[in-house]
């Protein structure tokens, strides 16, 4: 078998572990320590997070939507995929070295996606883009650090916790969309999601399309309930 080679590290804010870029033949992942955070054979479920959420804005043509963190851009590109020319996407990235790497050795993946007029890169916490945005965004997708039970860096908690979703809900429009995902299940998050004031859908997507392990979307939207 192919062995894998590590082609970058990047240091994680706050964090000891760096993250590391890794190849083998055609396939990447990006990892921290052995906990393996994204595979380019492996992004059914996110694209799907775009695609359903997106599918939702429908009557919506300028549609304003954060991402919460840049990955291999599978989200990003259904979401450029799912909406019209008049649409903005905000993404917001921690990880300096992530967007480096989208315009370096995992460009190919990107396919000229972040050169898209509608995209706007931030490299900043998607927490503090979040809370400088009151009643903006149309829909926030969330794929931070494997879902609520966050493995790489415990500062992600507050994105989940009870403010982190009470405050996601300020910076929505009436009626947009938290879009969540997650490595697993996770019930005390999706009544977390309830009782902020969020309707809540929960959809379970094969990693790989067809078998394999489930991955967890929520769909939450913003009511007038609170």
């Amino acid at each position: 078998m192919t062995p894998w080679v590590q082609l970058d590290t990047a240091v994680i804010p706050g964090e000891r572990e760096p993250m590391r870029l890794m190849q083998r033949g055609s396939e990447f992942t990006i990892c921290v320590g052995a906990i393996e955070l994204m595979n380019n054979r492996a992004s059914t479920s996110e694209t799907a997070l775009a695609a359903l959420t997106c599918a939702r804005l429908k009557g919506r043509p300028e549609a304003r939507v954060l991402i919460g963190g840049l990955g291999m851009g599978f989200t990003l590109r259904a979401a450029l995929d799912a909406l019209g020319p008049h649409a903005r996407i905000v993404v917001a990235e921690l990880v300096p070295a992530v967007v480096a790497w989208a315009r370096g050795p995992l460009a190919h993946l990107f396919a000229g996606s972040l050169d898209d007029p509608r995209v706007e890169i931030r490299e900043a916490d998607v927490k503090r883009v979040i809370q400088q945005a009151p009643a903006y965004y149309d829909a926030i997708l969330l794929d931070v650090d494997n879902g609520p039970e966050g493995l790489t860096r415990v500062e992600n908690d507050r994105l989940y916790d009870v403010w982190g979703l009470r405050r996601a809900r300020y910076a929505l429009r009436p009626e947009g969309i938290l879009g969540v995902w997650s490595g697993g299940p996770d019930r005390k998050f999706k009544a977390r999601l309830r009782n902020t004031g969020f309707a809540v859908d929960e959809i379970r997507v094969h990693a790989n399309g067809r078998s394999g392990r489930r991955h967890v979307l929520w769909l939450a939207t913003h009511t007038n309930a609170r």
